[in-house]
Order: structure tokens, then C-alpha cells, then sequence
């Protein structure tokens, strides 16, 4: 009689609410690098810092170079990063900075920063070179 629409009803809802419950477990996936030429590394002189993102996932760096054009540079994150001195405040705005990256495969302007180099020697590094 009344049990079957019910019992049906009951298990709807149950499906409806394991699908939203595991639709809220954070997943374990992330983009791949194959988007980078790695272990190409090429330099960029003269860049100015637009603005620095430290931000999880990633961190990023925006600058221009000598002809006003902006370029991206995708970073590791802050955790990583702070591993190897880096923090909020390493790059400021107006800085200008020597860029070490593996460029973007489809030739747009950016790519993963391998290095930073300030302009009183610095050298912050995001990839160790390997001993």
C-alpha cells in the first residue's frame, strides 16, 4: 500500500544524498606540467613585477618586459615555496627582476618560473638544480 512509494521515496533520497555527499570530498587530481617545455629553461632581463599571487593552488607572477608586454609565470605553491625562502613578500610591484622559466608549449608569453634573480643579486630559486 503505502510502503512501496515510500520505501522508494526513501532510497531516492538516499542516492540524491550520497551523489551531493560525494560530490563535496575534495578530489586528488591536478593538471599535469606537459603544458611546459621542462627542463628548457630560458631567461627573461629586465621584467617588472605587475604583481605577485601568493595563493594556493599556485603561486603566480605577473611582469612586463622591455616592450610593455605582460607575461605569466605559474609558481609552486606558498608551503613549497616558503621551503625554499620564499614569501608574501619577495616580490613587490615595480621591481625589476630576471626571470629562469620553462616557457609554455603553444608559445604564449609565460611559463613555469624555475628562478628569480633581483637586481641586487638575489636568486630565488623554486627548483633546486640537482647535485
Amino acid at each position: 500500500m503505502t510502503t512501496k512509494p515510500f520505501r522508494r521515496t526513501v532510497l531516492a533520497a538516499g542516492a540524491a544524498l550520497a551523489v551531493v555527499a560525494g560530490m563535496a570530498v575534495p578530489g586528488s587530481a591536478h593538471h599535469s606540467t606537459a603544458m611546459f617545455e621542462w627542463g628548457s629553461e630560458s631567461t627573461l632581463e629586465q621584467m617588472t613585477v605587475e604583481r605577485w599571487v601568493w595563493t594556493n593552488p599556485h603561486t603566480f607572477i605577473y611582469a612586463r618586459d622591455s616592450r610593455d608586454r605582460r607575461w605569466s609565470f605559474e609558481g609552486m605553491t606558498p608551503n613549497t615555496l616558503s621551503r625554499f625562502g620564499w614569501n608574501r613578500r619577495s616580490l613587490a610591484p615595480g621591481e625589476v627582476i630576471t626571470v629562469g622559466y620553462y616557457p609554455l608549449r603553444d608559445g604564449r608569453r609565460g611559463g613555469f618560473n624555475v628562478r628569480v634573480i633581483k637586481e641586487d643579486g638575489t636568486e630565488l630559486v623554486q627548483l633546486p638544480r640537482s647535485q
